[in-house]
């Protein structure tokens, strides 16, 4: 119950939720507050559909049963009014019943009406399913989320994270903010950078990620830390990226990634089932990246449908097909996948293959249809009976299927494959919701070589510990005679201790377990060219922390937005954010970004370089 006081009298504004009433109510006086959803006025009766965030009731105001001032008021409030209402839950006549509300056997005899708030004409239907242009939803936001959908999904986001905070505590773990406003430790992404009035000249940032302040939490004894995480990143724009984002926060101390693995799929099946009773089943698959490139072409592989690239390198070799051939000679493979039922494409949709192969950078793509005891292609041609009939027993290609190939250098070939996979099973339907496949992808490279920068970079961040037996190899490197960049450099094979969770191919989330003694930090920086003295100024705290005891530990945060997307399914996740900002980082409700006024930018000890007409803009 709403009990709002207006001087000594006490009034209830409301007594229930409009999307509770059942036939257990009926007798009973209600006051009830919500929107017009929906009003008709049959032969002067008039129905009111009120809505609030648990559902919608049937009002009806009976000219017989209300007073004249009463009925006159309700046939003159119009769509999206705030209204009270008082009255008496009946059951509807018979034949009246309304199978698609759970309050569908009963209605509401208006017996008063107070108008709290009037509505103009919303700028788009909130009752309608038709699409409404992106930007328009944004701009009215507040609009936006009233309608069912939107409201279906706010309430799962809160149910989501209520499981997580339920069964983390029920794990012993403790949920610690860590500070919005942080200190600049370039990790990846560029970061949100804030001025401070109180120390001219100097700034903070805006966290990429909790990432060295969770380690230090390690090293203060916390020993299990978890926080639903607000994080910032100053992206160039992207698709479906956020400026501001959420994910769940975990780290622990003396751990191995075992135990992460288990706490997370625990947590997922809790969380998937509680809030929108999904059963998930453990424990999830593991698989390499090495294999999950070679095998799927990305390290985020779908499984919900086969489809397998598969390695004909050996196959081709001698083959007198000089594209296959030379390519082979100069260290290359040549992959294939087999797009099962699609040797019908028309010439049309092998083009645009084709091209989307070229737009990923492949030089072609080769395709084989196979037919009833024929085969239609370019290349076949250039291949003999006994390496087409290889190829496809390798690919498991039969009548009707048709074989895609792609000859280069073994990453680019498996990526360009991996594009086309994904895009064939769009095409060919070969998905569906809710079939939940999850796959922990572990052993990543520790490090890559950047050819532009001339020297390697982490492959997740530079707090990343190798395998443990990898180890050794990251001090052999800085010894090694072999230029940097070598293929047999010892960087190049160290795997870390890293991994990520896709599901559905997404990556949900992704972890590691952490370096945690100083010389070992020191000699990754080295590897990866980091001055010591900027080593120091940027990350002297966490070298000096870990000179008190830091313990072994390790963590793991996952998307939370994009979690909630794919329960929802939607592959936007703008549309589980309450208010987010376009691709571009614009807000069409707000109009922000925003000038700044000169009194504001002088007092943060700031000048900008932009014109006046300029800066305005």
């Amino acid at each position: 119950m709403i009990i709002f006081s207006q001087g000594d009298e006490a009034i209830m504004m409301r007594t229930h939720w409009c999307g509770e009433l059942r036939t257990d109510h009926i007798g009973q006086k209600v006051r009830l507050c919500g929107w017009v959803n929906r009003i008709r006025d049959h032969g002067g009766v008039i129905f009111i559909d009120l809505r609030d965030r648990s559902g919608i009731v049937q009002v009806v105001f009976d000219p017989s049963v209300c007073s004249k001032e009463t009925h006159k008021l309700a046939s003159e409030v119009g769509s999206e009014y705030v209204l009270a209402i008082e009255g008496e839950v009946v059951r509807r006549p018979p034949g009246t019943e309304n199978p698609k509300l759970l309050t569908g056997e009963i209605e509401v005899r208006g017996e008063k009406l107070e108008v709290l708030n009037t509505s103009k004409p919303p700028v788009f239907q909130l009752t309608s399913s038709e699409d409404v242009d992106e930007m328009v939803r944004l701009k009215y936001r507040y609009l936006d989320l009233r309608r069912q959908k939107m409201r279906d999904i706010i309430e799962l986001r809160y149910r989501f994270t209520k499981a997580v905070r339920d069964f983390m505590d029920g794990e012993g773990f403790w949920e610690i903010e860590t500070p919005i406003l942080w200190k600049h430790t370039p990790e990846g992404a560029r970061e949100f950078i804030v001025p401070s009035r109180l120390h001219a000249g100097k700034f903070y940032v805006l966290p990429q990620s909790p990432q060295l302040c969770k380690q230090l939490l390690m090293v203060a004894g916390i020993e299990k830390y978890f926080q639903i995480a607000r994080c910032f990143r100053d992206e160039d724009p992207r698709a479906d990226r956020q400026l501001e984002f959420t994910q769940i926060d975990i780290e622990m101390s003396f751990i191995t990634r075992e135990d992460i693995f288990d706490v997370v799929e625990r947590m997922l099946a809790y969380a998937f089932k509680e809030s929108a009773g999904i059963k998930i089943e453990t424990p999830f698959l593991r698989i390499s990246y090495a294999d999950a490139m070679e095998r799927y072409g990305t390290d985020k592989p779908d499984l919900r449908f086969g489809m397998e690239l598969c390695d004909i390198t050996d196959i081709v070799s001698g083959s007198s097909f000089q594209v296959f051939s030379q390519v082979v000679a100069s260290g290359g493979k040549v992959k294939a996948l087999n797009a099962v039922g699609c040797a019908s494409f028309s010439r049309k949709e092998v083009a645009e293959l084709t091209e989307m192969a070229k737009r990923a950078g492949a030089k072609g793509l080769a395709t084989i249809a196979v037919g009833k005891g024929e085969v239609h292609s370019h290349v076949a041609k250039f291949l003999s009976d006994g390496e087409l009939s290889a190829i496809f027993e390798r690919v498991g290609a039969k009548d009707g299927d048709l074989v895609l190939i792609v000859a280069d250098q073994s990453e680019l070939a498996c990526s360009v494959l991996g594009l086309l996979r994904k895009h064939l099973a769009s095409k060919l339907s070969l998905t569906k919701y809710g079939d939940w496949k999850f796959v922990w992808v572990v052993d990543f490279p520790l490090l890559q070589w950047d050819e532009e920068e001339k020297r390697y970079t982490p492959v997740h961040h530079p707090f990343t510990a190798p395998l443990p037996e990898d180890e050794p190899m990251l001090f052999e490197g800085l010894n090694s005679t072999l230029p940097k960049g070598h293929p047999e450099h010892p960087f190049s094979k160290i795997r870390a201790n890293a991994y990520d969770i896709v599901l559905n191919g997404y990556e949900i989330g992704g972890g590691s377990i952490r370096i945690h003694r100083r010389e070992l930090q020191e000699a990754l920086f080295k590897a990866i060219d980091l001055p010591m003295d900027e080593a120091y100024h940027k990350f002297g705290f966490l070298l000096e922390a870990f000179e008190y005891g830091a313990p072994p530990h390790g963590g793991i945060a996952l998307g939370l937005d994009r979690i909630i997307a794919l329960i929802a399914g939607t592959e936007n996740i703008r549309e589980v954010i309450a208010f987010p900002k376009t691709s571009t980082g614009y807000d069409p409700m707000t109009g922000s970004p925003t000038p700044i006024s000169e009194q504001l930018l002088n007092e943060v000890h700031i000048m900008l370089s932009l014109g006046e007409e300029e800066r305005l803009t």
